[in-house]
């Protein structure tokens, strides 16, 4: 499944997007809800993770960051 890549101990509030920017730090983006628009991204956590391809890169449940080997070139269902 999922294996951890950096510990950066981020809380998470409630409304907010958090992912792993292009410069592998944690950043974070008010959601869109109700008509209303989303918000510019804002850095939380400097960490500066190097991504590597073909993996998948999130913030997990303990605010670090981790990654997920990306499924590619399934068969589809007939």
């Amino acid at each position: 499944m999922a294996q951890k890549v950096a510990k950066a101990g981020v809380r998470k509030e409630k409304g907010y997007l958090y992912f792993v920017d292009k410069q592998g730090d944690v950043s974070r983006a008010l959601m869109a809800r109700g008509g209303k628009k989303g918000g510019k991204a804002q850095k939380v956590a400097k960490v500066g993770v190097r991504k590597e391809s073909g993996y998948l890169y999130f913030v997990d449940k303990q605010g670090d960051i981790s990654r997920a080997k990306m499924a590619r070139g399934r068969k589809r269902k007939k």
